[in-house]
C-alpha cells in the first residue's frame, strides 16, 4: 500500500464514514453529524471511497495514516470522541458498531 495522501481533514472524514458505514447503512442523522465536521466536497470524495473499500482496507489505511502521521494525545480523543458522536448520532449504537468502535479505539490509541 503507497503513502496514504489525505490531509488531515480527509483522514476524519474517512474515520467517520467508516464509522458510520460499518453496518452497511448510514442514518441521516450520522451523515449530519459528519457534515458538522467536514465540508460536503470533502464528504462526498471521502464517502466514495469508504464504500468503494472492503472493511480491511478500511482498517488497514486508518492505521496506516496513524502511524506514519504524528497525531497528539488530545487530537486522538477528539478523533475518538467524535467516533462515539457518529455511533450515538441515530439514538440508538448496534453490536457491530461496538466492535468497530473498540477497533478504532485500540488502532487511534
Amino acid at each position: 500500500m503507497n503513502k496514504i495522501d489525505w490531509t488531515k481533514r480527509e483522514f476524519e472524514a474517512y474515520v467517520l464514514l467508516y464509522a458510520a458505514h460499518c453496518n452497511h447503512f448510514e442514518s441521516k442523522e450520522e451523515e449530519a453529524y459528519i457534515l458538522a465536521r467536514v465540508d460536503d466536497a470533502t464528504f462526498h470524495k471521502i464517502h466514495t471511497e469508504v464504500v468503494i473499500d472492503s472493511e480491511e482496507e478500511g482498517l488497514n489505511k486508518i492505521q496506516k495514516y496513524i502511524s506514519e502521521n504524528k497525531f497528539s494525545q488530545s487530537e486522538k480523543e477528539n478523533l475518538i470522541r467524535d467516533i462515539k458522536n457518529v455511533f450515538f448520532a441515530d439514538g440508538s449504537v448496534d453490536v457491530i458498531e461496538k466492535k468497530v468502535f473498540n477497533l478504532l479505539k485500540k488502532i487511534i490509541d
